[in-house]
């Protein structure tokens, strides 16, 4: 099997393929198992005619850690058996452009589809599941939001395109720099964020669920707040405990499951906040593998790469 990655930017230049990174175990399973393994990065992606090719770059393990030879090499995606396509957001205009790329590749399984995290946006599609989140809007203006703050009392506001709780700010009635704040997230009004009900249980963490195809895992962890804000912002041990998953939870999040698969968003990461789910991670889902194999003492990489191939035979 060839495997190509299409990972951050940020990780290419440093090789972050450390025990936090998904990729690190998935790239590190998949070498174990004698597959071929490539990376590259969004600008090394490119068409030549409607045939769409990368430059990357083929890994290598040695010692239990995972490396790349240094020489760039020009392959067609078609050439590949499963792409692995997980930059991390911003989903800007060249994340979008990459996703066009992959209209002309046609032969290996791509998961996450980039047609559909091109049609599905973290944060506002997450109201597709609008039965299971708080109370939400998606707007730019400044009356309706400081209206809804008025109803709810506490708010956070999100930015559409961004991830890792990135630019995400709270806000509670009567703070003095709400419109400050409002204005500052909308650009001045001209600018769309997602608006959701505070849920006090952020305080005592929100549990990541894991999807694989049309199933939850039933491994879960809790991120818990750092010391200096209202949400998990650090991957760090300290803020990262075991969790589990209600009855009720598990049956409602397993029909999320097969509704993000159906539409080709096999892989998937909720956050939920008291049975709530607060976001849909798509575009680079963390399994948090590390921390789960240590507190379940299991090895979820090979049940995710199970997975992963099963589909990428199935596809050829």
């Amino acid at each position: 099997m060839k495997i190509l990655f299409i990972i951050d930017k940020i990780e290419l230049k440093y090789f972050e393929f450390n025990k936090l990174v998904t990729n690190f175990w998935l790239i590190k399973e998949f070498l174990d198992r004698k597959c071929e393994v490539f990376i590259t990065t969004i600008p090394n992606l490119s068409l030549k005619s409607d045939i769409a090719y990368t430059a990357c770059y083929e890994t290598f393990e040695s010692d239990g850690n995972i490396f790349y030879k240094d020489i760039k090499l020009s392959r067609k995606i078609n050439d590949f058996d499963l792409v692995m396509f997980r930059p991390d957001p911003p989903v800007d205009i060249d994340y979008i452009n990459a996703t066009y790329i992959f209209d002309f590749v046609t032969r290996p399984r791509v998961i996450n589809s980039p047609k559909a995290i091109r049609s599905f946006n973290e944060k506002l599609h997450s109201v597709y599941f609008k039965d299971l989140m708080s109370e939400n809007i998606v707007t730019a203006s400044l009356k309706e939001i400081e209206e809804f703050l008025s109803e709810n009392k506490q708010i956070v506001l999100k930015p559409l395109n961004r991830c890792f709780g990135s630019g995400v700010m709270y806000l509670y009635e009567g703070d003095p720099n709400t419109r400050t704040i409002i204005n500052t997230m909308t650009n001045n009004e001209n600018t769309l964020v997602m608006v959701q009900k505070f849920l006090s249980g952020v305080k005592n963490g929100d549990k990541r669920v894991l999807t694989l195809g049309d199933r939850v895992l039933k491994y879960c962890i809790k991120k818990l707040p750092t010391k200096d804000d209202f949400k998990f912002n650090t991957h760090n041990d300290n803020f990262i405990e075991k969790a589990e998953l209600t009855d009720e939870e598990y049956e409602n999040f397993t029909v999320v499951a097969a509704r993000l698969n159906s539409r080709g968003i096999s892989t998937a990461g909720l956050d939920v906040i008291d049975g709530k789910i607060i976001e849909v991670n798509v575009t680079s889902p963390c399994y948090f593998i590390k921390e789960i194999n240590e507190l379940y003492g299991i090895s979820l990489e090979k049940e995710v790469c199970d997975f992963l191939l099963t589909h990428a035979l199935l596809s050829l």
